[in-house]
C-alpha cells in the first residue's frame, strides 16, 4: 500500500468524530433502556468534538440524569467516553448534554464571566470566582480571552477555580 493509499483510508477527522457520536448514542440508548427512561438522543460535532444530547419531550424528564449541579452528568460523560475509547482504542473529548443542562449552564456562566471581566476593568486587581469543573472553566476562560483580558486556573481539583486578570 502506498502512502496517499493509507492517507486515503483513514477516516476524516469529521467522519471519526460521527462515529464517535454513534458510538455514544448506542452505549446512552442501552443506557436509557436498561434505567427504563425515555429520551431521544441528538448528535452532533461541534468545535472539534463529538457532542451527544439525551433530550426529554417533556421539561425536566431527565434533570436528574444531570444533577443538582451537573456532577451526575460529569460522571455519565467520563461512562461514555469510556465506552467510546474501549470500541475505538482512542481517547474522547466526546461533550454530553443531558436536558439542556449544559447549555443553560454556559448561559449563567457567559454572564458569570462578564460579571468577573466588568470587575477587572473596573478595579484594575484580578478576581477569583469559585470553584468550577473543567467544563465550566472552559466557558469562563473562553469568554476571557474573548473580551481581551486573560485568566488563569489554580488550585487542586476539585476546589480548581479561575482567575480574571486585568490586562
Amino acid at each position: 500500500m502506498t502512502s496517499s493509499e493509507t492517507q486515503s483510508a483513514a477516516p476524516s477527522p469529521t467522519k471519526r468524530l460521527e462515529d464517535e457520536g454513534e458510538i455514544a448514542a448506542d452505549y446512552l440508548e442501552e443506557l436509557l433502556d436498561i434505567a427504563d427512561l425515555d429520551g431521544d438522543i441528538e448528535i452532533d460535532v461541534e468545535n472539534d468534538r463529538a457532542a451527544v444530547e439525551i433530550a426529554a419531550e417533556a421539561p425536566g424528564a431527565l434533570r436528574h440524569l444531570a444533577g443538582s449541579h451537573g456532577e451526575v452528568l460529569e460522571a455519565l460523560q467520563e461512562l461514555t467516553r469510556l465506552a467510546v475509547q474501549t470500541r475505538t482504542g482512542e481517547r474522547s473529548r466526546l461533550m454530553l448534554d443531558v436536558a439542556g443542562y449544559r447549555a443553560s449552564r454556559r448561559t449563567e456562566l457567559v454572564a458569570l464571566a462578564e460579571s468577573a471581566i466588568s470587575t477587572v476593568r473596573e478595579s484594575g486587581q484580578e478576581v477569583a470566582l469559585d470553584p468550577l469543573n473543567a467544563f465550566e472553566r472552559k466557558v469562563v476562560h473562553d469568554q476571557v480571552a474573548a473580551a481581551g483580558l486573560s485568566s488563569n486556573s489554580r488550585g487542586v481539583e476539585p476546589e480548581r477555580y479561575v482567575v480574571v486578570l486585568p490586562a
